[in-house]
């Protein structure tokens, strides 16, 4: 009987070869096969090259030497470090670098300080007289810009040519940032602040002791917003800075690197010459690498405050 009942029941149905995927999902939520698997690691580092061998490229020929250079070889074969002591030597480098890095530390904390306080200010409609109409004005500086001419006539009046407050006053406040942070302040729990206004705090002492603690990755957002365009802004400069010994370091690598001026005032009279384009290749890596830097710190502050302030009512 045991042999008729086997005979008597139906074959398992065979399964199918592929990807493996539940009952249900659809197939790209399923177990690639080792074919696509590869596929897909190959596509990745064809993007990863793509993208890294300019950044290698201009690293790299930095380094290179004069023979290197006039040889026309695509990757150096032999390396030296004159272009980067004639640029720290020269100074106008070194001292660039200093403005750049104060401007960004100084205006970003400017911006995040005023962004903060306007944000969390629109968030009080009802207790803020004119906070909608306020809100109703900050959006318009989206779409609605008084020009050059009128910014830099704005400039002189108040006395601000050839000043560093140049370069940070007129992005002091970003509507977009201040836009992300206000929504981000309105889905903050209410009872949480309703129970600081019931125990006498007041609303500075809710805003610094409750608002930006629960605050902290947006303020990393928008901090890195704000120090990357700090630090990358060269258009200002180029408008409200005359006195060379005040150029960020973006305007030293627009004139000398784009617009081609002469490389000769960047290096040390008292060296031999490295050639120019090691000192183009230098001074790039040296714009753009200590922006790079502040990355891997934002990216710590971005993943641990992401679900902070989800607190249930």
């Amino acid at each position: 009987m045991a042999v008729i009942d086997q005979i008597a029941q139906p074959a398992a149905p065979r399964r199918a070869k592929g990807p493996r995927r539940s009952p249900g999902r659809p197939p790209w939520m399923g177990t690639p096969s080792p074919t696509m698997q590869a596929l897909k690691v190959a596509a990745i580092a064809m993007i990863a090259v793509v993208m890294l061998y300019p950044f290698l490229y201009v690293i790299l020929f930095s380094f290179a030497d004069a023979g290197s250079v006039t040889s026309g070889q695509l990757i150096p074969t032999s390396f030296s470090s004159a272009a980067y002591e004639s640029i720290f030597a020269g100074g106008v480098v070194t001292r660039s670098l200093l403005v750049t890095a104060g401007i960004t530390i100084i205006g970003t904390l400017l911006s995040l300080l005023f962004t903060s306080t306007l944000a969390y200010g629109l968030t009080r409609t009802r207790d803020v007289p004119y906070a909608k109409s306020a809100m109703v004005l900050v959006l318009c500086t989206m779409f609605f810009g008084a020009g050059i001419i009128p910014n830099y006539l704005l400039i002189k009046q108040l006395g601000l040519l050839d000043s560093y407050w140049a370069l940070i006053l007129p992005g002091l406040i970003s509507a977009f940032n201040m836009i992300v942070m206000r929504n981000f302040f309105m889905e903050l729990p209410s009872e949480l602040l309703e129970s600081a206004r019931i125990d006498g705090a007041s609303e500075f002492r809710i805003f610094g002791s409750i608002v930006l603690p629960l605050s902290k990755a947006v303020l990393a957002v928008i901090a890195l917003f704000y120090a990357v365009g700090y630090w990358n802004s060269f258009f200002n400069a180029l408008l409200y800075i005359n006195d060379t010994t005040k150029w960020p370091i973006q305007l030293v690598l627009n004139q000398y690197v784009v617009q081609g001026n002469a490389m000769s005032d960047l290096q040390a009279p008292d060296r031999p010459a490295p050639p120019a384009q090691t000192v183009q290749m230098a001074i790039v890596v040296v714009a753009t690498v200590p922006i790079l830097i502040v990355y891997p710190f934002a990216q710590r502050f971005f993943t641990k405050g992401v679900l902070t302030g989800a607190i249930k009512g």
